[in-house]
């Protein structure tokens, strides 16, 4: 069997968008609608003619209708096989008619969970008949056609038009196939529900997630790989990239939304009392500054690794204006994120065609909770997400010298971009501003000598008489399990050290620091970054 004539249909929606619509086409081939409560009512109130799910069962509905569709007369009219005799001689003993089009969504539970709701209502929100119709017509695809996406009533309609109300076996797969998604999605959801927020489970027994497509991707990190873009099926509590309004440039790449998340969730961190800049290249901050103004920031972020920050990702907590754009737009840049860009900034902008700009209504928070999966062969790493904060009473002076005010505050710069660097992580700061970032070595060491090639190597491309770690604070984003790297950060001229503490040789560590004059604090929270 292909096309199967539509000549009944069950209506049971949540989402009462193009409800009418649908309704008059189905009208229009002749179809007999049967409906309950209020998507019956809404037909009703288009003009058009309803059987009550209640006359058709012959049973009414029950129990605040948790109990209406139920029924044999409901799932034997959309499981039963047609063209099997025992099927149709059991439909004819139980006077079992036929159901051809199930037009299903769910109760709105993904939506009374993000609007608080208390228990008993999440719980009556539990959508229970929807999913059963649901599963039952997709499975009978051969004969039932499923529809549970009011997106999808156009091209029903459209299909009834083009055979004359009738509906092709593709379209009833291709229907089944995206009405078993929405269940599982549906199910996934409460099942989590059920798991973290009502027993509490940090680490579900079952862990659960759904998701939809929003788009292909060109490809992926290498053009031999294949890549595409997703987002929670029940909706995000957080707002990001693929909630961001793209305003101009090419479509993103797979690495284009790595790299730019990496510079969403730095720029997060400074909140918006002032402005500040990232600029990102593979997922590494490359530079970063806090200023009076937008331009400010940028020019000095830029300083700290202006080789690197060519092809880069940028990334504002302030609306643009137009003169930072026009700066922005003195070298080749990738991406631009930004809460917000005046007219100048636009025009400027506009001139650039291939700079893809994305504007954000908010900031996804720092602080937030989830968390972090990682594929290994054979299995899921899981763990929560790094929101770890740096608070005064974490800050422990193990040194003689304590750190003047602004060593402190250029060491809890250091650390929150440190957070964000890829391991092992070592950042030169002075002022609101990275002077030299050295990420991802195999050892400390290594990672400080590099930061401070390219402090010196900005000196020497700005005319500077020393590089910026002169007089600067460094952060390490694990304890420095020898003297030697802090060694490094002396001869690069930093006066002052943050890191985790913790390694067998602190002492080692401390007493190095204690003879070449630094001040150096413990946080007792590592951020290594892999």
């Amino acid at each position: 069997m292909t096309d199967v004539t539509i000549k009944r249909a069950l209506l049971s929606v949540s989402d009462k968008s193009g409800l009418a619509d649908l309704g008059r086409a189905l009208a229009a081939h002749g179809v007999e609608l049967v409906s309950t409560g209020g998507t019956a009512a809404a037909l009703r109130d288009a003009g058009l003619t309803v059987r009550d799910m209640s006359d058709l069962t012959g049973f009414p509905e029950m129990m605040d209708g948790r109990v209406k569709t139920l029924h044999p007369k409901v799932h034997g009219g959309l499981l039963a096989v047609r063209d099997d005799p025992a099927h149709a001689a059991s439909m004819a003993e139980h006077g079992i008619g036929a159901i051809d089009l199930v037009v299903v969504n769910l109760y709105p539970f993904a939506a009374t969970i993000a609007k608080g709701a208390g228990r008993e209502e999440v719980i009556e929100n539990i959508d229970i008949g929807g999913p059963s119709m649901v599963r039952s017509a997709a499975k009978n695809h051969h004969y039932v056609t499923i529809v549970t996406d009011p997106a999808d009533y156009a091209v029903l309609i459209a299909a009834l038009e083009a055979t004359g109300g009738a509906t092709s076996l593709e379209f009833r797969k291709a229907m089944a196939a995206k009405a078993f998604a929405a269940t599982a999605s549906y199910d996934a959801a409460i099942a989590q529900w059920f798991a973290v927020t009502d027993q509490q489970q940090h680490f579900p027994q079952t862990l659960l997630s759904a998701n939809k497509l929003v788009s292909m991707l060109r490809y992926g990190e290498n053009p031999h790989q294949s890549a595409a873009l997703y987002v929670p099926a029940q909706g995000s509590p957080v707002k990001g990239l693929p909630q961001a309004q793209q305003l101009q440039g090419k479509e993103l790449s797979y690495n284009n939304y790595n790299d730019a998340n990496a510079a969403l969730e730095l720029i997060a961190e400074f909140g918006a009392d002032k402005p500040a800049v990232v600029i990102v290249k593979h997922a590494n901050p490359c530079g970063v500054a806090v200023a009076a103004t937008p331009l400010e920031a940028w020019k000095a972020a830029l300083a700290c690794d202006s080789v690197s920050a060519f092809g880069g990702i940028v990334a504002l907590n302030t609306p643009l204006d137009g003169a930072t754009a026009e700066a922005i737009c003195e070298i080749f840049t990738e991406v631009v994120v930004a809460p917000g860009a005046d007219e100048a900034a636009l025009a400027a902008f506009a001139r650039k065609k291939n700079l893809r700009l994305l504007l954000l209504d908010e900031m996804p928070s720092a602080s937030r909770a989830g968390l972090v999966t990682v594929p290994i062969a054979g299995g899921l790493l899981v763990q929560d997400r790094d929101n770890g904060e740096l608070t005064d009473d974490m800050l422990q002076v193990v040194t003689k010298r304590q750190p003047t005010a602004q060593e402190l505050a250029d060491c809890r710069f250091a650390w929150t971009v440190a957070k964000h660097v890829k391991s092992n992580a070592i950042v030169y700061a002075r002022d609101g501003v990275t002077a030299g970032i050295g990420a991802g070595q195999m050892n400390r060491r290594d990672s400080a000598r590099i930061a401070a090639a390219k402090a010196q190597e900005a000196a020497e491309t700005y005319g500077w008489d020393a590089p910026r770690t002169v007089g600067s604070a460094v952060a390490s984003d694990a304890f420095f399990p020898f003297a030697d790297g802090l060694l490094a950060a002396v001869e690069a001229g930093a006066t002052a050290v943050i890191q985790p503490g913790g390694s067998i040789r602190d002492d080692e560590v401390i007493a190095a620091a204690d003879a070449a004059g630094l001040a150096m604090v413990f946080t007792g929270m590592r951020h290594f970054r892999h």
